[in-house]
Protein backbone atom coordinates (compact mmCIF):
# COMPACT_ATOMS: atom_id res chain seq x y z
CA UNK A 1 0.00 0.00 0.00
CA UNK A 2 1.40 3.37 -1.04
CA UNK A 3 2.15 5.97 1.57
CA UNK A 4 -0.15 8.88 1.67
CA UNK A 5 0.17 12.06 1.54
CA UNK A 6 0.40 14.61 3.80
CA UNK A 7 0.02 18.27 2.41
CA UNK A 8 -2.99 19.72 0.79
CA UNK A 9 -3.66 23.05 -0.97
CA UNK A 10 -6.98 24.11 -0.14
CA UNK A 11 -7.59 27.08 -2.65
CA UNK A 12 -10.79 28.50 -5.21
CA UNK A 13 -7.65 29.60 -7.88
CA UNK A 14 -7.41 26.40 -9.32
CA UNK A 15 -7.20 25.10 -12.41
CA UNK A 16 -4.95 28.04 -13.54
CA UNK A 17 -6.86 31.14 -14.64
CA UNK A 18 -5.69 34.50 -15.75
CA UNK A 19 -3.89 36.11 -12.82
CA UNK A 20 -0.61 35.78 -11.03
CA UNK A 21 -2.29 34.01 -7.92
CA UNK A 22 -3.76 31.01 -9.92
CA UNK A 23 -0.21 30.67 -11.60
CA UNK A 24 1.57 30.94 -8.02
CA UNK A 25 -0.51 27.77 -7.06
CA UNK A 26 -0.24 25.95 -10.42
CA UNK A 27 3.66 25.78 -10.27
CA UNK A 28 3.48 24.90 -6.65
CA UNK A 29 1.63 21.77 -7.89
CA UNK A 30 3.73 20.93 -10.82
CA UNK A 31 6.75 21.13 -8.47
CA UNK A 32 6.02 19.73 -5.39
CA UNK A 33 5.10 15.75 -6.12
CA UNK A 34 3.56 15.47 -2.80
CA UNK A 35 1.28 18.33 -2.54
CA UNK A 36 -2.44 17.04 -3.14
CA UNK A 37 -4.96 19.96 -3.93
CA UNK A 38 -8.88 20.74 -3.25
CA UNK A 39 -10.61 22.83 -5.17
CA UNK A 40 -13.25 23.92 -7.28
CA UNK A 41 -13.71 23.45 -11.10
CA UNK A 42 -13.60 20.47 -13.67
CA UNK A 43 -11.25 18.34 -15.07
CA UNK A 44 -9.58 14.95 -13.87
CA UNK A 45 -6.46 14.69 -12.39
CA UNK A 46 -5.09 11.93 -10.09
CA UNK A 47 -4.07 14.50 -7.28
CA UNK A 48 -6.49 17.23 -7.53
CA UNK A 49 -9.91 16.94 -6.19
CA UNK A 50 -12.63 19.22 -7.29
CA UNK A 51 -15.80 20.09 -5.85
CA UNK A 52 -18.93 22.46 -6.28
CA UNK A 53 -18.92 25.06 -2.98
CA UNK A 54 -22.29 26.55 -2.87
CA UNK A 55 -22.93 29.58 -0.60
CA UNK A 56 -21.92 30.29 1.73
CA UNK A 57 -18.23 28.53 0.86
CA UNK A 58 -17.28 27.44 4.89
CA UNK A 59 -20.64 25.29 4.90
CA UNK A 60 -20.04 23.10 1.89
CA UNK A 61 -15.62 23.63 3.10
CA UNK A 62 -16.21 22.28 6.39
CA UNK A 63 -17.26 19.39 4.91
CA UNK A 64 -15.22 18.43 1.91
CA UNK A 65 -12.30 19.78 3.97
CA UNK A 66 -12.28 16.98 6.61
CA UNK A 67 -13.58 14.21 4.02
CA UNK A 68 -9.80 14.90 2.20
CA UNK A 69 -7.74 15.37 5.92
CA UNK A 70 -9.20 11.71 6.74
CA UNK A 71 -9.41 9.79 3.52
CA UNK A 72 -5.35 10.83 2.72
CA UNK A 73 -3.92 11.74 6.37
CA UNK A 74 -3.58 14.96 5.84
CA UNK A 75 -1.37 16.79 8.72
CA UNK A 76 -0.75 20.47 6.99
CA UNK A 77 -3.14 22.31 4.97
CA UNK A 78 -2.26 25.12 2.96
CA UNK A 79 -4.92 27.50 2.68
CA UNK A 80 -4.97 29.83 -0.39
CA UNK A 81 -7.99 32.23 0.10
CA UNK A 82 -7.85 33.28 3.67
CA UNK A 83 -11.39 34.28 3.29
CA UNK A 84 -13.43 32.47 3.01
CA UNK A 85 -11.67 29.06 3.45
CA UNK A 86 -9.25 30.34 6.01
CA UNK A 87 -12.63 30.22 8.43
CA UNK A 88 -12.93 26.58 7.36
CA UNK A 89 -9.05 25.53 8.33
CA UNK A 90 -9.35 27.40 11.73
CA UNK A 91 -12.49 25.54 12.87
CA UNK A 92 -11.56 22.08 11.22
CA UNK A 93 -8.18 22.26 12.47
CA UNK A 94 -9.02 22.47 16.17
CA UNK A 95 -11.18 19.32 15.90
CA UNK A 96 -9.36 16.67 13.59
CA UNK A 97 -6.23 18.10 14.46
CA UNK A 98 -3.89 19.56 11.61
CA UNK A 99 -1.59 22.10 11.22
CA UNK A 100 -2.58 24.72 8.10
CA UNK A 101 -0.20 27.90 6.68
CA UNK A 102 -1.69 30.74 4.70
CA UNK A 103 -0.70 31.79 2.08
CA UNK A 104 -1.41 36.28 1.21
CA UNK A 105 -0.61 37.77 -1.75
CA UNK A 106 -2.56 41.30 -2.12
CA UNK A 107 -5.75 42.37 -2.79
CA UNK A 108 -7.00 38.83 -1.23
CA UNK A 109 -5.46 40.59 2.38
CA UNK A 110 -6.21 44.21 1.87
CA UNK A 111 -9.84 43.07 1.40
CA UNK A 112 -10.23 40.67 4.00
CA UNK A 113 -8.77 43.35 6.34
CA UNK A 114 -11.35 45.95 4.88
CA UNK A 115 -14.09 45.64 6.96
CA UNK A 116 -14.10 45.13 11.09
CA UNK A 117 -15.93 42.13 11.15
CA UNK A 118 -13.80 40.29 8.38
CA UNK A 119 -10.53 42.15 9.74
CA UNK A 120 -11.03 40.79 13.20
CA UNK A 121 -11.51 36.71 11.58
CA UNK A 122 -8.77 37.38 9.82
CA UNK A 123 -6.84 38.20 12.99
CA UNK A 124 -7.66 35.24 14.62
CA UNK A 125 -7.22 32.96 11.44
CA UNK A 126 -3.73 34.15 10.89
CA UNK A 127 -2.64 34.01 14.99
CA UNK A 128 -4.01 30.41 14.85
CA UNK A 129 -2.16 29.58 11.46
CA UNK A 130 1.28 27.46 12.11
CA UNK A 131 2.98 29.72 9.71
CA UNK A 132 2.32 32.44 6.81
CA UNK A 133 3.91 32.48 3.74
CA UNK A 134 3.29 36.00 2.03
CA UNK A 135 4.10 36.59 -1.90
CA UNK A 136 6.29 39.87 -1.55
CA UNK A 137 7.64 41.90 1.35
CA UNK A 138 4.98 44.68 2.08
CA UNK A 139 2.08 41.82 2.37
CA UNK A 140 4.94 40.44 5.23
CA UNK A 141 5.22 43.69 6.78
CA UNK A 142 1.45 43.60 6.69
CA UNK A 143 1.01 40.59 8.52
CA UNK A 144 3.90 41.35 10.96
CA UNK A 145 1.53 43.86 12.38
CA UNK A 146 -0.87 41.26 13.14
CA UNK A 147 1.45 38.05 14.24
CA UNK A 148 5.38 37.85 15.32
CA UNK A 149 7.63 38.55 11.98
CA UNK A 150 9.45 35.13 12.95
CA UNK A 151 5.93 33.69 11.89
CA UNK A 152 5.88 35.10 8.64
CA UNK A 153 8.17 33.99 5.39
CA UNK A 154 8.38 35.82 1.94
CA UNK A 155 8.63 33.66 -1.28
CA UNK A 156 8.17 35.59 -4.31
CA UNK A 157 6.13 34.30 -7.35
CA UNK A 158 8.93 32.61 -9.74
CA UNK A 159 9.59 32.61 -13.18
CA UNK A 160 10.11 30.26 -15.65
CA UNK A 161 10.49 32.44 -18.64
CA UNK A 162 12.43 31.10 -21.75
CA UNK A 163 13.27 33.75 -24.32
CA UNK A 164 12.70 33.14 -28.13
CA UNK A 165 13.82 35.17 -30.45
CA UNK A 166 11.92 35.82 -34.15
CA UNK A 167 14.47 38.09 -36.18
CA UNK A 168 11.26 37.95 -39.42
CA UNK A 169 8.89 39.19 -36.82
CA UNK A 170 10.76 41.60 -35.12
CA UNK A 171 11.71 43.02 -38.44
CA UNK A 172 7.81 42.67 -39.67
CA UNK A 173 7.13 44.50 -36.39
CA UNK A 174 9.21 47.16 -37.53
CA UNK A 175 8.22 47.72 -40.70
CA UNK A 176 4.27 47.71 -40.07
CA UNK A 177 4.59 50.44 -37.26
CA UNK A 178 7.12 52.93 -38.85
CA UNK A 179 9.89 52.01 -36.14
CA UNK A 180 12.70 52.54 -38.13
CA UNK A 181 15.08 54.67 -36.27
CA UNK A 182 12.87 54.73 -33.45
CA UNK A 183 13.19 54.23 -29.60
CA UNK A 184 10.35 51.53 -27.86
CA UNK A 185 9.13 52.01 -24.46
CA UNK A 186 7.08 49.22 -23.74
CA UNK A 187 4.35 48.19 -21.31
CA UNK A 188 2.56 44.80 -21.33
CA UNK A 189 -0.42 43.93 -18.73
CA UNK A 190 -3.77 44.22 -18.23
CA UNK A 191 -5.19 47.92 -18.83
CA UNK A 192 -6.52 48.41 -16.05
CA UNK A 193 -5.79 51.58 -13.71
CA UNK A 194 -3.15 50.71 -11.10
CA UNK A 195 -0.75 49.72 -14.18
CA UNK A 196 -0.33 53.27 -14.49
CA UNK A 197 -0.83 53.91 -18.07
CA UNK A 198 -1.95 56.83 -17.95
CA UNK A 199 0.56 58.05 -15.90
CA UNK A 200 2.96 57.66 -18.70
CA UNK A 201 0.69 59.05 -21.24
CA UNK A 202 0.58 62.11 -18.98
CA UNK A 203 4.56 62.27 -18.84
CA UNK A 204 5.19 61.24 -23.07
CA UNK A 205 4.86 65.22 -23.61
CA UNK A 206 7.69 65.72 -21.12
CA UNK A 207 9.94 62.85 -21.93
CA UNK A 208 9.04 63.44 -25.55
CA UNK A 209 10.35 67.12 -25.64
CA UNK A 210 14.22 65.40 -25.13
CA UNK A 211 13.86 62.09 -26.46
CA UNK A 212 12.03 62.84 -29.86
CA UNK A 213 11.90 59.00 -31.10
CA UNK A 214 10.35 57.74 -28.28
CA UNK A 215 7.30 55.19 -29.02
CA UNK A 216 5.24 53.87 -25.92
CA UNK A 217 3.36 50.81 -27.28
CA UNK A 218 0.87 49.60 -24.94
CA UNK A 219 -0.14 45.89 -25.42
CA UNK A 220 -2.71 44.39 -23.21
CA UNK A 221 -6.93 44.51 -23.07
CA UNK A 222 -9.07 45.47 -19.98
CA UNK A 223 -11.22 48.45 -19.43
CA UNK A 224 -9.30 51.29 -19.63
CA UNK A 225 -8.58 50.85 -23.42
CA UNK A 226 -10.86 53.23 -24.17
CA UNK A 227 -9.93 56.17 -21.97
CA UNK A 228 -6.21 55.83 -22.74
CA UNK A 229 -7.18 55.75 -26.63
CA UNK A 230 -8.45 59.30 -25.56
CA UNK A 231 -5.73 60.51 -23.77
CA UNK A 232 -3.09 59.03 -26.82
CA UNK A 233 -4.51 61.22 -29.25
CA UNK A 234 -2.92 64.08 -27.63
CA UNK A 235 0.15 62.84 -28.49
CA UNK A 236 -0.01 61.93 -32.19
CA UNK A 237 1.67 58.82 -33.40
CA UNK A 238 3.74 58.03 -30.60
CA UNK A 239 1.73 55.81 -28.61
CA UNK A 240 0.26 52.64 -30.16
CA UNK A 241 -1.82 50.14 -28.13
CA UNK A 242 -2.42 46.43 -29.26
CA UNK A 243 -4.99 44.34 -28.17
CA UNK A 244 -4.35 40.83 -30.01
CA UNK A 245 -0.82 40.42 -29.78
CA UNK A 246 -0.16 36.71 -29.10
CA UNK A 247 2.54 35.24 -27.29
CA UNK A 248 4.85 34.90 -30.31
CA UNK A 249 4.31 38.45 -30.59
CA UNK A 250 4.96 39.91 -27.40
CA UNK A 251 8.23 38.59 -27.01
CA UNK A 252 9.04 39.70 -30.33
CA UNK A 253 8.17 43.51 -28.86
CA UNK A 254 10.22 42.72 -25.92
CA UNK A 255 13.43 41.97 -27.96
CA UNK A 256 12.90 45.47 -30.37
CA UNK A 257 11.87 47.54 -27.18
CA UNK A 258 14.72 49.49 -25.60
CA UNK A 259 12.90 49.59 -22.52
CA UNK A 260 10.39 48.42 -20.12
CA UNK A 261 7.66 50.53 -17.81
CA UNK A 262 4.90 49.28 -15.54
CA UNK A 263 4.74 52.72 -12.79
CA UNK A 264 1.88 50.30 -10.68
CA UNK A 265 0.50 51.83 -8.09
CA UNK A 266 -1.99 51.84 -4.94
CA UNK A 267 -5.64 52.58 -5.79
CA UNK A 268 -7.76 51.73 -2.33
CA UNK A 269 -5.80 48.88 -1.37
CA UNK A 270 -5.85 46.98 -4.63
CA UNK A 271 -1.92 47.02 -5.64
CA UNK A 272 0.75 45.09 -7.80
CA UNK A 273 1.58 42.22 -5.46
CA UNK A 274 5.34 41.63 -7.13
CA UNK A 275 5.35 42.03 -11.01
CA UNK A 276 6.20 39.13 -12.81
CA UNK A 277 6.12 41.16 -15.97
CA UNK A 278 9.51 42.94 -14.96
CA UNK A 279 11.66 39.85 -14.61
CA UNK A 280 10.66 39.06 -18.09
CA UNK A 281 11.86 42.29 -19.80
CA UNK A 282 14.72 41.57 -17.83
CA UNK A 283 14.57 38.22 -19.44
CA UNK A 284 15.29 39.84 -22.55
CA UNK A 285 18.26 42.08 -21.38
CA UNK A 286 15.77 45.39 -21.09
CA UNK A 287 15.79 47.90 -17.98
CA UNK A 288 12.58 48.42 -16.49
CA UNK A 289 11.08 51.84 -14.80
CA UNK A 290 8.40 50.41 -12.17
CA UNK A 291 6.61 52.29 -10.01
CA UNK A 292 7.00 52.14 -5.48
CA UNK A 293 4.09 50.46 -4.54
CA UNK A 294 3.00 47.39 -3.10
CA UNK A 295 5.22 44.52 -3.40
CA UNK A 296 6.84 45.71 -6.72
CA UNK A 297 10.38 46.55 -4.88
CA UNK A 298 11.16 42.64 -4.32
CA UNK A 299 10.99 42.28 -8.43
CA UNK A 300 12.80 45.77 -9.25
CA UNK A 301 15.40 46.68 -7.13
CA UNK A 302 16.28 50.53 -8.17
CA UNK A 303 19.66 50.96 -9.63
CA UNK A 304 20.34 46.71 -9.75
CA UNK A 305 17.53 45.85 -12.83
CA UNK A 306 15.73 49.25 -13.29
CA UNK A 307 14.23 52.28 -11.92
CA UNK A 308 11.90 53.11 -8.66
CA UNK A 309 9.42 56.00 -9.18
CA UNK A 310 6.58 58.03 -7.64
CA UNK A 311 4.28 56.38 -9.51
CA UNK A 312 1.97 59.36 -8.96
CA UNK A 313 4.31 61.83 -10.79
CA UNK A 314 4.09 62.68 -14.24
CA UNK A 315 7.77 64.47 -13.60
CA UNK A 316 9.57 61.29 -12.11
CA UNK A 317 8.12 59.08 -14.53
CA UNK A 318 9.89 61.36 -17.35
CA UNK A 319 12.96 62.22 -15.67
CA UNK A 320 13.40 58.36 -15.55
CA UNK A 321 12.42 57.78 -19.04
CA UNK A 322 14.85 60.35 -20.29
CA UNK A 323 17.66 58.90 -18.14
CA UNK A 324 17.27 55.14 -19.73
CA UNK A 325 16.58 57.27 -23.49
CA UNK A 326 19.65 59.11 -23.32
CA UNK A 327 21.84 57.08 -21.22
CA UNK A 328 22.22 53.57 -23.51
CA UNK A 329 25.66 52.08 -21.26
CA UNK A 330 23.67 52.73 -18.20
CA UNK A 331 20.26 51.00 -19.62
CA UNK A 332 21.99 48.03 -20.98
CA UNK A 333 23.89 47.81 -17.43
CA UNK A 334 20.36 47.46 -16.07
CA UNK A 335 19.21 44.96 -18.48
CA UNK A 336 22.02 42.88 -18.09
CA UNK A 337 22.08 42.89 -14.56
CA UNK A 338 18.43 41.69 -14.41
CA UNK A 339 19.00 39.29 -16.94
CA UNK A 340 21.54 37.51 -13.98
CA UNK A 341 19.20 38.16 -11.40
CA UNK A 342 16.49 36.35 -12.59
CA UNK A 343 18.07 33.15 -12.18
CA UNK A 344 17.61 33.72 -8.66
CA UNK A 345 13.60 33.47 -9.32
CA UNK A 346 13.01 29.60 -10.84
CA UNK A 347 10.00 28.18 -10.04
CA UNK A 348 11.85 25.58 -8.60
CA UNK A 349 13.81 27.41 -5.75
CA UNK A 350 10.52 29.51 -5.19
CA UNK A 351 8.55 25.97 -4.46
CA UNK A 352 11.98 24.91 -2.32
CA UNK A 353 11.41 28.07 -0.13
CA UNK A 354 7.39 26.30 -0.10
CA UNK A 355 8.76 23.05 0.76
CA UNK A 356 11.45 24.61 3.72
CA UNK A 357 8.59 26.74 5.51
CA UNK A 358 6.24 23.47 5.34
Amino acid sequence: MSEKKNTLLFTLEFPPRIGGVSRYYEKMYRHMNDLLVLTVGKGEDERVTRRSLLLPHWLMGIFYLWREVKKNNINTVIIGNILPLGTVAMFLAKIIKFDYVVILHGLDFSLALDVPRKRKLTEKILKNAKKIIAANSYVARQAAKIVNKSKVAVVNPGVDYHVMSNDNLIEKLRNDYELHGKKVMLQVGRLIKRKGYDMVIEAMPIALAKCPDLIYVIIGKGPEKNNLATMAKNIRRDVIIIDDADDQEVQAWFELCHLFIMPARNIDGDYEGFGIVYLEANAHGKPVIAGKSGGVRDAVKDGLNGLLVNPESAEEISDAIIKLYKDEEFAQKLGEQGRQRIKEFSWRKQVEKIENVL
